[in-house]
């Protein structure tokens, strides 16, 4: 594979477990959740690309014209390039394409809620610290009860709350599973949000794990 993104892949330590798409926020890098992905779900494959846009310097995974402004044009076709880079990463390294979690924080929530709503499909589930609404696709996808962990705090300037129970009810309304926690803080990602993630994610995960051995 010739990949678009410079990533890293760490595979899985045992089978049965899935990969987590770590996306990171403005001015980060493929190293920054590294550590918070094998803190969610111990041993699971984590797949982390850096966004391929600059803004100042700063690595993100699409373009904005201003704050809380995205360029959309820029933000469909890097939406498009990512899940394609997903698909490929999925035969290169030889991973489920059908259990992948996204894990992003701020630019790279918004991005994985961009995934959710124009490639339904690419993701199995989600969590998303700190997003926003990226876009209103018409019509909405149908994401059949993907289940989507959905951090806000309650003082974040960057993101209103507001924003953030407009995200979640978009999410639901295209059928998606939501579960919106807020924080008492502001935009910065705290340990009691990533504990509560990692409650969520052990129990969806535990739910999927059921829901495929009834099935066989």
């Amino acid at each position: 594979m010739q990949p678009e993104f410079i990533h890293r892949f760490l595979p899985a330590q045992a089978e049965g477990l899935p990969t987590l798409l770590l996306l990171h926020g403005t001015g980060g890098n493929e190293q920054d959740l590294l550590e918070l992905g094998e803190y969610l779900a111990p041993g699971a494959a984590r797949l982390s690309p850096r966004g391929q846009v600059l803004e100042r310097g700063m690595p993100r995974f699409f373009r904005r014209l201003a704050e809380g402004v995205f360029d959309l044009e820029d933000l469909r076709q890097r939406t498009a390039e990512l899940a394609d880079f997903v698909s490929a990463a999925a035969r290169e390294y030889r991973f489920d394409p059908a259990r992948v979690v996204a894990v992003g924080y701020s630019n790279g929530a918004n991005i994985a809620a961009a995934l959710l709503l124009l490639r339904p499909g690419v993701l199995s589930a989600a969590i998303l610290f700190h997003a926003m609404v990226p876009l209103e696709p018409d019509p909405l996808p149908a994401l059949g009860a993907t289940p989507v962990f959905l951090t806000a705090g309650k003082l974040d300037t960057m993101i209103p709350p507001a924003q953030s129970e407009r995200l979640a009810r978009l999410l639901e309304s295209a059928g998606a599973k939501v579960t919106l926690a807020w924080q008492p803080g502001g935009h910065s990602l705290g340990p009691a949000e990533t504990e509560a993630a990692r409650t969520w994610l052990g129990g969806t995960l535990s739910t999927g794990a059921e829901s495929r051995a009834r099935r066989t």
